[in-house]
C-alpha cells in the first residue's frame, strides 16, 4: 500500500497493467494515463504533471525490472500525446529517461524506445531543437546497432527529425558542430551513412549555412571517402560535390587558409578517390584564393609534385595536379622580389624559415630532411587567418619553397616529369624573385651541377636553362665581377663554387678578351664558377664528356654567349693539370666549333679576325688548343692562318706520332670536305696568294699513311690549278689574305713557343703514365 500511495496520482490497477509483460494491457495503462494527464492539463495542474512524468521515469523507465522499463516508456509517450503543444515545457523530463533506454541490452527495449521517442518528438515538433544535440547523440548510436528492428525504428525517428530541422529557422548550428566533428571521425559504416546524410540535409537548408564550420569536418569528411562501402563513398562524394559547387558560387566568404593543410595532407593519400577529389579542391582553392594559398606553397608542392609523374592507371590525379602546379606557380610574381621582410610581422603567417639551414654546408652535401619531413614541416602553418585576399598583402617566403624542390631532387626515386617540374620551379623563381633566389644559390649549385647527369634530355634541358639564367641574371653580380675570388685552395672538388687562386693569374690577353668580348656584360659572376665546375664536372665523369659533352656545350652556346663560354673554358683548360683530359676536352670543343650550327656567327667572326675581339679570342683559344695538335691546325685552318698551320705541321715531326694522333688527323681531312671548309677548297684556286695553304695540305699528305683519308687529300691536291693558267690580267689588286695578315698584330712566334712548350709537357706526361704502367705490369708478373 505504501508503494500504491507514493505512485499516486497513478491508479494500483494502472500501475499493475504498466508492469505486465503483455502489451496490450501496458497499452490500455498508457491510455489511462493519457486521460488523468489531459485532465490535468486542462485543469493546469503543472505539478501533477511534472510528478506523473517523475514517477514514469524514476520508478519505472529507469527500472531494473524490463517489464517496468517498457511500461515506463509507453507511458512517457502517452504523456507527451496527451500534453500536445504544451509538451514543450517537459521535453528534458520525457526525453532523457527515453534516451538512456537506448543503451539497454536487450533490442526489444531499446525498439520501444525508438517508437516512444517518436511520439514525443512527433508531438513536440520544433520545441525539440533546443535538445537536438542529445537526440541525434541518442541516433548515432541506435544508427550502427545490430538489430535490424532497432535499426528500422531509429530510422524513422531520424527521418522525423530531419523533416523537422528541414522546415526549422531555429536550429541552432554553433552549439550542434562540436558533435558533429567529434562523430565525423566514427569508423562504423552504418555510423558514418548516419553523418553524411545529416551533412546533406543541413547543406540543403537555405538557412543554415554549414559552409562556414566546413573547415571543422573537411578532414573527418575526407576520411569517410576512404571507407570500405561503395554506397558511403558516394555519398560523401555527392556531400564534397555540393561543398565545392558553394565554394565557386561564393568565394569571398569561405575560409580557404583554414582548409589548406587539410587538402595537402590528404592530396598525399594512398586511396585514389581520396587524392584525386584533394587535388581537384586544391586546384579550386589556387584558382579561387590566389595569393591567400601562397604560405601553404611548400606543402602544395610537397602533395602535387610527385603526382606528376604518375603514369597512366592514375591520369586524372596527374593532370588535375599539373593544373594545381601551374596555377600555384602563376601567383609568384616580380613585387615578391621586392617586398621587404619586415612585412612579414605584420601580413600572412608564412611557412617556418629554414633558409640558415639551407646555407649549412650539410645541406649541399646531401644531409636533408626526408619528404615524410618536409610535409610535417610544411604543415606546421597557422590555420587562420582572414581570406580577403584583395586585401591582405602575402608575402612570399622562398625559404620552405626552395626546401622542397631541393630535397626532390636530392630524391632519386622520383621520376623524370617530377624533375622537370622542380627545375622550371626553381627558373620561374630565379625569374620573378632572383634577389631573393641568389641567397640559396651556394647550396643549389652543387646538386644542379650533378642533375646534368641525368637520364633524361629533357631534364638536361631544363637544368641547362636553369643554370643559364644563374649565370647571367644581373641579381647574382658580385663585387668579384668576372675575376676569379682569392681562395688558397689550387683543385676546388667538382661540386665546390670557389675558383682557384691559379685561375686568378690570367694572361692580360686573355684578361683583355673577356673585358672585350660585346656580351660579357650579361654574365655575372656565377657564369665563370660555372663554366669551372663544370669542367670538373666533365673530368671527374668522362661518361658525362662522352655521351652528353657535346649536347651540354652547344645547348649553353644557344642560352648564353658561345663566344664568353669558348673564351671561359679555353682559359680554364690552359691551367688544367690533368693533361689529358685537356687534350679531349680541346678535341670536344673544337668538334663542337667546327660543326654545330649553333655556332655558325662563331666561326665567320673567327675566319675573318677583323676585330681585336675576335683576335683576343683566336690567341685565348690557340693557347689552350695546343693540348691538342691537330685540333690547332684545324683552328689555323679555320682563322685563314695557313703560315702559321704550315709551320705547325713542320713541328709535328718532333712530335711522337701515336695512332690517335693519325686518327685525328683522318678526321680533319674529313673535315676540309665538310661545308664549314668550303671557302679553304675555294682558295685553292688562288695558287699564288694561298702557297702554304698548299703546302700545309700536302703537309698533312705526308703525315698520313697510305690510307683512305691519304687517297681523299690526294685527290683534292690534284685538283689544284696550275699558277700559270690561273694568271689575270689584273695584277695590280693586293689580295685579302695579305691585307689581313697584315693587320692581324699577333705574335705567331710567341704562339708556336707556346705550343712546343705544351707539347713538351705532354709528352713528359705520357712517358710518365707509361713509366707507371710498366712497373704495374712488372708487378702483376712478380
Amino acid at each position: 500500500m505504501n508503494a500504491e500511495r507514493d505512485l499516486a496520482p497513478l491508479a494500483p490497477g494502472v500501475v499493475r497493467a504498466l508492469t505486465d509483460k503483455l502489451y496490450e494491457k501496458r497499452k490500455v495503462a498508457a491510455l489511462e494515463i493519457e486521460k488523468l494527464v489531459r485532465e490535468f492539463v486542462a485543469q493546469n495542474n503543472t505539478a501533477q504533471i511534472k510528478h506523473v512524468i517523475q514517477i514514469l521515469s524514476q520508478e519505472f523507465a529507469l527500472s531494473q525490472h524490463p517489464h517496468s522499463r517498457k511500461g515506463g516508456l509507453i507511458g512517457l509517450a502517452a504523456c507527451s500525446i496527451a500534453l500536445g503543444k504544451d509538451s514543450g515545457l517537459y521535453l528534458k523530463e520525457l526525453i532523457e529517461p527515453v534516451l538512456t533506454c537506448f543503451n539497454d541490452a536487450d533490442s526489444r527495449l531499446r525498439y520501444y524506445a525508438c517508437e516512444a521517442l517518436y511520439n514525443i518528438v512527433k508531438v513536440a515538433r520544433g520545441s525539440v531543437l533546443p535538445h537536438f544535440n542529445v537526440l541525434f547523440d541518442g541516433l548515432s548510436k541506435l544508427a550502427a546497432d545490430p538489430d535490424p528492428n532497432v535499426k528500422s525504428g531509429s530510422e524513422l525517428l531520424d527521418r522525423l527529425l530531419k523533416d523537422i530541422v528541414t522546415e526549422s529557422n531555429q536550429f541552432d548550428l554553433v552549439g550542434f558542430i562540436p558533435l558533429l566533428r567529434e562523430r565525423i571521425y566514427s569508423n562504423n559504416q552504418y555510423a558514418r551513412q548516419f553523418i553524411i546524410s545529416w551533412i546533406l540535409v543541413l547543406e540543403s537548408v537555405p538557412d543554415i549555412n554549414l559552409l562556414d564550420y566546413l573547415p571543422e569536418i573537411l578532414d573527418g569528411l575526407f576520411q569517410i571517402l576512404g571507407d570500405n562501402s561503395k554506397e558511403i563513398r558516394k555519398m560523401c562524394e555527392v556531400a564534397l560535390g555540393e561543398f565545392l559547387k558553394e565554394i565557386k558560387k561564393n568565394p569571398t566568404s569561405v575560409k580557404f587558409a583554414e582548409m589548406a593543410n587539410i587538402l595537402v595532407i590528404h592530396c598525399q593519400a594512398a586511396d585514389d578517390l581520396i587524392q584525386l577529389t584533394a587535388m581537384c579542391w586544391m586546384r579550386e582553392f589556387i584558382q579561387l584564393a590566389g595569393r591567400v594559398m601562397l604560405p601553404y606553397s611548400s606543402g602544395i608542392l610537397t602533395a602535387v609534385l610527385p603526382c606528376l609523374s604518375y603514369d597512366d592507371r592514375k591520369k586524372n590525379i596527374k593532370e588535375v595536379a599539373n593544373v594545381c602546379n601551374l596555377s600555384l606557380m602563376k601567383l609568384v610574381i616580380p613585387e615578391d622580389d621586392e617586398m621587404d621582410e619586415a612585412k612579414q610581422s605584420v601580413t600572412l603567417p608564412a611557412e617556418p624559415t629554414s633558409e640558415e639551414s639551407l646555407s649549412k654546408p650539410e645541406a649541399a652535401s646531401g644531409d636533408l630532411p626526408t619528404m615524410q619531413e618536409m610535409s610535417r614541416t610544411a604543415l606546421n602553418q597557422p590555420l587562420s587567418f582572414p581570406c580577403s585576399c584583395e586585401r591582405i598583402q602575402v608575402t612570399l617566403n622562398l625559404d620552405g619553397i626552395v626546401q622542397v624542390l631541393d630535397c626532390h631532387l636530392h630524391d632519386t626515386s622520383i621520376g623524370m616529369m617530377t624533375r622537370i617540374a622542380v627545375l622550371k620551379w626553381l627558373y620561374h623563381l630565379y625569374i620573378k624573385t632572383p634577389r631573393k633566389m641568389f641567397r640559396h644559390t651556394d647550396s643549389l649549385f652543387p646538386i644542379l651541377l650533378r642533375t646534368l647527369s641525368d637520364e633524361s634530355d629533357e631534364v638536361i634541358l631544363k637544368d641547362l636553362e636553369l643554370l643559364a639564367e644563374i649565370a647571367s641574371s644581373p641579381a647574382g653580380q658580385t663585387e668579384e665581377g668576372h675575376g676569379p675570388a682569392d681562395s688558397s685552395d689550387v683543385r676546388p672538388g667538382p661540386v665546390e663554387l670557389h675558383v682557384p687562386a691559379r685561375a686568378g693569374q690570367l694572361s692580360s690577353s686573355s684578361m683583355k678578351g673577356l673585358e672585350c668580348s660585346p656580351s660579357t656584360p650579361t654574365m655575372n659572376s656565377y657564369f665563370y664558377k660555372f663554366m669551372i665546375n663544370l669542367l670538373k664536372r666533365f673530368s671527374s665523369e668522362r661518361k658525362l664528356l662522352e655521351t652528353r659533352g657535346a649536347f651540354i656545350i652547344r645547348q649553353l652556346c644557344l642560352l648564353l654567349n658561345a663566344e664568353n663560354i669558348f673564351h671561359s673554358m679555353a682559359d680554364i683548360l690552359l691551367r688544367e693539370e690533368d693533361l689529358k683530359f685537356a687534350s679531349t676536352m680541346v678535341h670536344t670543343l673544337n668538334t663542337i666549333l667546327l660543326t654545330s650550327s649553333e655556332l655558325f656567327q662563331l666561326r665567320n667572326q673567327l675566319k675573318d679576325l677583323k676585330t681585336p675581339e675576335s683576335r683576343n679570342l683566336f690567341c685565348c683559344l690557340y693557347r689552350s688548343w695546343c693540348h691538342n695538335p691537330v685540333t690547332t691546325v684545324s683552328l689555323c685552318f679555320l682563322t685563314q692562318n695557313y703560315k702559321h698551320a704550315y709551320d705547325l705541321i713542320q713541328k709535328f715531326g718532333d712530335l711522337e706520332v701515336t695512332v690517335d694522333f693519325l686518327t685525328e688527323v683522318d678526321k680533319l681531312v674529313q673535315l676540309i670536305e665538310c661545308p664549314i671548309f668550303t671557302y679553304l677548297r675555294l682558295q685553292l684556286l688562288d695558287v699564288k696568294n694561298n702557297p702554304y695553304l698548299i703546302k700545309a695540305l700536302y703537309g698533312l699528305l705526308m703525315l698520313l699513311p697510305q690510307s683512305s683519308a691519304f687517297q681523299l687529300l690526294s685527290h683534292r691536291l690534284q685538283c689544284v690549278p696550275n699558277p700559270e693558267l690561273m694568271q689575270t690580267t689584273d695584277n695590280t689588286k693586293p689580295s685579302t689574305s695579305f691585307k689581313r695578315t697584315a693587320a692581324s698584330n699577333i705574335d705567331y712566334t710567341e704562339l708556336l713557343q707556346h705550343f712546343e712548350k705544351v707539347q713538351n709537357k705532354h709528352l713528359e706526361a705520357r712517358h710518365q703514365r707509361a713509366g707507371r704502367a710498366e712497373q704495374l705490369d712488372r708487378r702483376v708478373v712478380l
